[in-house]
């Protein structure tokens, strides 16, 4: 009798786990008669998630028959899209947000045969192509990453945005000096430790790459890298520190706060990008913040943009609805969308039929002949690095580590990530 009685609840059970699964795996199409793609992008603040939920909702009243489930995590996308890539079981629609080929490559579908690819920036073309031709993402905008900078307190402080890392930390001498510490002269918000890694990621590129007496990128390709030419780098964010030059709360400083600050004139320089400028704006409209490309490291070297692609559309090559996938990126490609995304995200367009303007579009155009570099990690570093920078940073910050145990540090992960 137990077990019969066992047998039957194994039954019931297993009859629902399959009806379970059956209901999990039918398409909305068989329950209400339309295609539902699923959009996962990086888009995290309050102007970029209007924007694209504008542009959605818009393609959705024009497309009754696909509903686009979009998704926005925040800083949980890497992990998210980590699991659903060892699952294989990817969203059909999806942000690359600068890992096109390295990371994605082999799950994207090519979109080389669709409409927006001839009006591809040509400065995107070894980012988002390879040499067989293949085109593994659609870029909503691109990235043009530089450093930030309060209009205002450089005007009335008579500072000149700086070209070289001399200048720039003169500059921040001077602001300290004449606003008596009222102003913090580069300002870092720590406490999200990405933030340490993204300047260290930026100005490793004038570092070691841009000048030609001191470009090691070969090196750091083929592994034979001596890290002891990073040391300048961790060697200035101490000085920086040991001058008062950067906030005393830089590990507990948290990235929300730069709106703010800005807005009272309380921040010169910071790293931070993306909406900081339309943000602070919206809270002082007295306030401007600039923008301006990465100072170079060595005499005679030019100042750089960092970037390539930032938000990005790849189609998953296993979707279950790529006609309707191709249809949703045509639309977002439509120079009116475009311009939406360019202004909600205050980033450059990266279509040739397009002008956008946007919030930094003055300073775009100002330095408008200044070299896009490719982010420092992304071509030179193995996966996993961008983690080290992250947190060597900030134990240089807490004293647990000196300018030459950092980058012995660094030396240390980059074999030993190589190796994996």
């Amino acid at each position: 009798m137990k077990k019969l009685i066992s047998m039957i609840i194994f039954v019931i059970a297993f009859s629902m786990f399959a009806a379970g699964c059956s209901n999990k795996g039918a398409s909305s199409e068989e329950e209400d008669g339309k295609v539902t793609l699923s959009l996962f992008l990086t888009m995290s603040n309050e102007g970029e998630k209007k924007a694209i939920e504008s542009v959605v909702a818009d393609f959705e009243e024009k497309n009754p028959d696909i509903k686009i489930d979009l998704n926005l995590p925040g800083g949980g996308y890497e992990d998210m899209l980590r699991v659903k890539m060892a699952a294989n079981d990817m969203p059909d629609l999806f942000d690359t947000h600068g890992w096109s080929q390295l990371r994605y490559g082999e799950y994207v579908a090519d979109q080389k045969g669709m409409a927006w690819v001839q009006n591809l920036d040509p400065a995107l073309d070894k980012i988002l192509k390879d040499d067989t031709g293949k085109v593994y993402a659609f870029p909503i905008n691109q990235a043009k990453d530089g450093v930030s900078f309060n209009v205002n307190v450089l005007e009335k402080y008579g500072v000149e945005p700086p070209q070289t890392i001399d200048e720039f930390v003169k500059a921040l001498e001077t602001i300290k000096e004449k606003s008596n510490g009222e102003v913090t002269p580069l300002w870092i918000p720590g406490g999200d430790n990405w933030t340490i890694g993204q300047i260290y990621d930026q100005l490793a590129t004038p570092l070691v790459i841009t000048d030609e007496n001191n470009s090691h990128g070969e090196a750091l390709t083929d592994g034979s890298f001596d890290w002891s030419n990073y040391t300048p780098l961790p060697k200035l964010m101490k000085e920086l520190q040991d001058k008062g030059l950067i906030n005393e709360d830089v590990l507990t400083a948290k990235l929300q706060q730069a709106t703010e600050l800005m807005a009272q004139d309380k921040i010169a320089f910071t790293f931070v990008a993306g909406s900081l400028g339309p943000d602070a704006t919206e809270l002082n409209p007295d306030v401007k913040v600039g923008t301006m490309p990465v100072p170079a490291f060595h005499e005679g070297d030019e100042q750089s943009w960092i970037g390539g692609e930032r938000h990005t559309i790849a189609m998953w090559k296993d979707t279950k609805h790529p006609e309707e996938a191709k249809k949703f990126i045509e639309f977002m490609a439509q120079p009116e969308n475009i311009e939406k995304m360019a202004q909600g995200t205050s980033a450059p367009d990266a279509l040739t039929n397009v002008d956008a303007e946007n919030y930094f579009s003055e300073y775009y155009k100002q330095y408008e002949d200044i070299a896009v570099e490719p982010y420092f990690d992304r071509v030179y570093l193995p996966s996993g690095m961008w983690d080290v920078m992250a947190t060597t940073g900030q134990e240089l910050f807490a004293g647990t580590l000196t300018p030459k145990q950092l980058s012995e540090k660094m030396g240390e992960e980059y074999t030993r990530l190589r190796n994996q």
